[in-house]
């Protein structure tokens, strides 16, 4: 183990992980079970053991896990998953379900209305994402849909915080858990929970275009399938180059409304919607919250966040960047090609290696090295190949290490610059990190000699010297260096 490494184990960052409590497990997977339809008789708590394990087996069934019938670990890791809230009905039988419905509309007009917004994402994007969402299901069958922009509408819409007086089970948790639950005809609404961390991108934060065309199915008479590729499965699929709707979503609605009145239908590829937070100037004007381009990312979560040698932050948000110098002036915000020709769009994470004087970026298995502006050869690769994690959620140079970290989740992974790859007896928990919580978007060492690590309005101030967190607060208005001046002013955040 080189030394560097030596002196973090001595300082205790790379502690013995604790084992997870197991008190009231059973209890919250009764809870869970009886929120999603998995019991048919009285409350958590009076349940037989058989019954609970078949409520399991059933669960496993819909979510294609070994049929035990036992909570263990990944039965536990997949109850944490976020979710629809509406819950399983029919999906809990076996094999797949062809048009299986919570009734259907006598009509095949239908109009839609957004009743409110979701925080700092420009209206003109969600109204996009949520007609492309209605248009999946019109191109395989005979639907036709319109928006109204005011007054009534047959389906409606709408983003609430907590409890919004349509159940307790209905209540929205805060980020993860269920994101949305929608109702079946006629009463044709589909809640959403606000204080999620919504994105219109393929990388990070919840994608909404995804979550509304899910919970229109539901408004439109479709329950949860079993089919794993199915929008309508009960943890919403990943957008990727594959058609959004299986044969098992066509079909259904189908089965409901019947195939398009004129042609055939049409799929259309993932890859097709990834465009809607790609914003562009003359769009967002129009926006009329009005905010600030200059201070865009201050209203907003972002991608990645970094600092190099002389303290500028380099602040990372879909195709754009800002440069915030040591004084906290922002820059406008700048495409990303010019600066990292071959870089694409919504990055997952960033570090600057004070070792090397590299930046480095991250996205799905792949990274990319720049000296300067250039990009290295031998890059992009297929980092997870060598062992990082997909998708990660930040990256960092450390310098006690002297090595980048990668945060995923629940574990961190050291990473080596030359040759790149993961040192050994990494990954660890993040517990190492005391007080640190998991899902952080960025981080990076400040002239105060901490390291900040963010996620979406907050921050956490890392002490080197005690490892672990000594501060947390709100990024935009406690930061002075993080160049948020404008959105200060207009009182945007609180």
């Amino acid at each position: 183990m080189a030394g560097p490494l030596r002196a973090a184990l001595a300082l205790g960052l790379l502690a013995a992980a604790r084992p997870a409590p197991a008190a009231g497990q059973r209890r919250q997977a009764e809870l869970f079970l009886e929120k999603y339809g998995y019991f048919s008789g009285p409350g958590a708590g009076t349940h037989s053991q058989a019954e609970f394990t078949e409520a399991l087996r059933d669960f496993q069934r819909v979510t294609h896990l070994p049929l035990s019938g036992v909570l263990d670990a990944p039965t536990l890791h997949q109850m944490a998953l976020p979710r629809c809230g509406t819950d399983d009905g029919d999906s809990r039988a076996a094999g797949t379900r062809r048009g299986s419905s919570g009734g259907r509309w006598p009509k095949r007009h239908l109009t839609y209305r957004v009743v409110n917004w979701p925080p700092y994402l420009p209206q003109h994007e969600v109204r996009l994402a949520v007609r492309a969402a209605f248009e999946l299901w019109s191109n395989v069958s005979s639907l036709l849909f319109w928006e109204a922009r005011e007054g009534p509408a047959d389906i409606r819409l709408t983003f609430f915080h907590g409890d919004h007086n349509d159940g307790l089970n209905n209540a929205f948790d805060g980020p993860g858990g269920a994101l949305a639950h929608a109702f079946f005809p006629r009463r044709g609404e589909a809640h959403f929970d606000s204080a999620e961390r919504w994105s219109l991108h393929s990388g990070k934060g919840r994608n909404l275009f995804i979550v509304v065309a899910h919970e229109v199915g539901h408004t439109l008479g479709l329950q949860h399938s079993p089919v794993k590729s199915a929008l309508m499965s009960p943890y919403y699929k990943k957008l990727s180059k594959d058609f959004v709707l299986s044969w098992d979503d066509v079909l259904a609605v189908q089965n409901l409304y019947g195939k398009p009145s004129k042609g055939s239908a049409i799929q259309l590829p993932g890859k097709v919607f990834t465009h809607f937070q790609d914003w562009n100037t003359d769009l967002y004007g129009r926006d009329r919250q009005q905010r600030s381009l200059s201070t865009y990312y201050c209203h907003s979560f972002f991608d990645a966040i970094t600092a190099d040698g002389d303290h500028n932050l380099y602040i990372f948000k879909g195709s754009h960047y800002w440069v915030v110098t040591a004084s906290g002036n922002a820059s406008d915000p700048r495409p990303l090609q010019p600066r990292w020709p071959g870089l694409p769009p919504g990055i997952d994470a960033c570090a600057w290696s004070q070792l090397t004087g590299k930046f480095y970026f991250f996205k799905g298995g792949r990274c990319w090295r720049y000296a300067g502006s250039e990009l290295e050869a031998g890059f992009p690769r297929k980092c997870s190949a060598l062992g990082f994690p997909r998708h990660p959620d930040t990256a960092l140079y450390f310098q006690q290490l002297r090595r980048l970290v990668l945060f995923k989740g629940p574990k961190y992974f050291v990473v080596g610059e030359e040759p790149l790859g993961v040192e050994p007896y990494y990954p660890r928990s993040l517990r190492d990190w005391a007080g640190l919580p998991p899902g952080t978007a960025g981080a990076l060492t400040h002239r105060d000699a901490s390291v900040y690590f963010f996620r979406d309005h907050q921050y956490w101030k890392f002490d080197q010297a005690k490892l672990r967190v000594v501060a947390t607060g709100k990024w935009a208005t406690q930061l002075a260096w993080m160049g948020c001046w404008d959105a200060n002013s207009e009182q945007v955040l609180s």
